[in-house]
């Protein structure tokens, strides 16, 4: 009989992917999906490490769980729990020790032995942790049409995986190691298999995707804007995006990339975390504030229209009044689009944990409140910007409201229209009209539409 099965996502991008793809590997063993705990014979939470809130979210659930499992033991049903990701990698000991109900742990490389852990015989709780993602990728099955047309017309890829910069305050050298890039022929597959079930916009994920440089089929290393020229080729991509990026790998190429493929959105996700050279040299970050308003400068000289948006990082230990000041400026400066913020959280076994300057939190709530302020301010002058403009909208699911499609502009905006002019996964010319807080509002402008 084949057992259902729940997955549970927390935290970035690659988490979303990483679930869909546990769920295709556990749907190619003839498993089948549930929404409901209660009736799942396995749960899996593949959980996030960034945030302190992430982990202890992650413990309360697995609190609830143990309980429906307790209930399920009574009726004479068997329930496996699966703590997967980046919280598995880095407290395995830990989780197993705080939480016997917990039947299995396994790291983010190492999610394609899940199908051979469930079929143990339970008698031990079993940890697997220090796998290769390259074992991990070649080992995966491609996701099946039907799963992909559930999913969507919009679907992350991942092509990289880990990272080298050791920022002070990361989490991610340790839980996802050191990067590791895909091979361009097995991303392209991949890509190919959605557009052909009928994705139409893919956004190219890693840890640090601008460093991506796997090896093409002469042995030589593909770039990302390279990768990305591959990808704007093959049919049925209408659109192209990447994310999440670091100054110091922002190639010319890269940058030339935004002005030279009409299929790569004029959207860049660039985190700067401070506006602060003492707090970014701190942080590790090895650039200064100059050197990335240089940088968003000649983005922007190649692609004018491009929105910009960037992560932000206040009370790091040690964080001045001044230091938050330059951080205000330069946001000033650049103007963005939309962004994310938060208070620094210490995460344990990294450098800026162990430091003795911490900053109180009540300081931090002030700093956070003051700087998602003026991002919010900037983000509402960005939205009113729009209105009046015509723009490209890929329409991807009903809207909240009766009658509505809802799509995204190519500056990641919700777009909705009355849902008999258009269809989920077109491209239609559509004129704002009017912005909401969230959203914006539009008519179609008939016979153009997009190619």
């Amino acid at each position: 009989m084949p057992k259902r099965f729940l997955v549970k996502s927390y935290g970035c991008q690659m988490n979303v992917y990483d679930s869909a793809r546990m769920g295709d590997l556990l749907r190619s063993r003839g498993h089948v999906e549930t929404s409901d705990s209660a009736a799942a014979d396995v749960v899996i939470l593949n959980t996030c490490h960034i945030r302190e809130k992430a982990t202890e979210k992650i413990f309360s659930e697995l609190g609830r769980l143990r309980e429906t499992k307790s209930k399920r033991t009574a009726e004479g049903r068997k329930t496996q729990i699966v703590v997967a990701g980046c919280v598995a990698q880095a407290e395995g000991a830990e989780i197993i020790a705080r939480q016997s109900a917990v039947d299995i742990v396994v790291g983010p490389h190492a999610y394609h032995h899940l199908p051979a852990l469930l079929e143990g015989d339970g008698s031990s709780q079993a940890i697997e942790l220090d796998l290769s993602a390259a074992e991990k990728f070649s080992a995966l099955p491609l996701p099946a049409r039907a799963d992909i047309r559930a999913r969507g017309v919009c679907a992350f890829v991942t092509v990289q995986e880990g990272c080298d910069k050791f920022c002070t305050f990361c989490v991610v050298p340790y839980t996802r190691g050191a990067e590791i890039s895909r091979p361009p022929h097995a991303i392209l597959a991949e890509i190919e298999t959605l557009a052909a079930a009928g994705v139409r916009e893919v956004t190219l994920i890693g840890q640090n995707v601008n460093a991506y440089h796997g090896e093409g089929p002469d042995g030589r290393a593909w770039s990302l804007a390279r990768l990305l020229s591959a990808a704007a080729n093959l049919k049925g991509v209408k659109r192209l995006r990447y994310t999440t990026s670091h100054p110091l790998d922002m190639e010319d190429d890269l940058i030339e990339a935004h002005r030279d493929i009409p299929t790569l959105m004029p959207y860049l996700h660039l985190p700067v975390q401070s506006g602060s050279d003492r707090v970014l040299a701190a942080m590790n970050r090895r650039h200064d504030g100059r050197t990335y308003l240089r940088l968003i400068e000649r983005v922007r000289k190649a692609r004018p229209d491009i929105a910009l948006s960037s992560d932000f990082i206040v009370g790091f230990p040690g964080e001045e009044r001044e230091d938050f000041e330059a951080t205000l400026d330069l946001v000033r400066e650049v103007g963005f689009a939309s962004s994310f913020s938060f208070k620094y959280s210490a995460r344990p076994g990294t450098p800026s944990a162990q430091s003795k300057d911490q900053i109180a939190e009540e300081v931090k709530a002030q700093r956070l409140f003051a700087l998602q302020d003026l991002l919010e301010e900037q983000r509402q002058a960005f939205n009113v910007s729009t209105v009046g403009r015509t723009v490209d909208v890929l329409f991807e699911k009903p809207g909240r409201h009766q009658g509505q499609i809802a799509g995204k502009s190519p500056y990641m905006q919700a777009v909705h229209l009355e849902r008999r002019q258009a269809a989920i996964g077109e491209v239609r010319r559509v004129e704002i009209t009017s912005a909401g807080s969230n959203s914006l509002e539009g008519r179609l402008v008939e016979g153009k539409a997009a190619a």
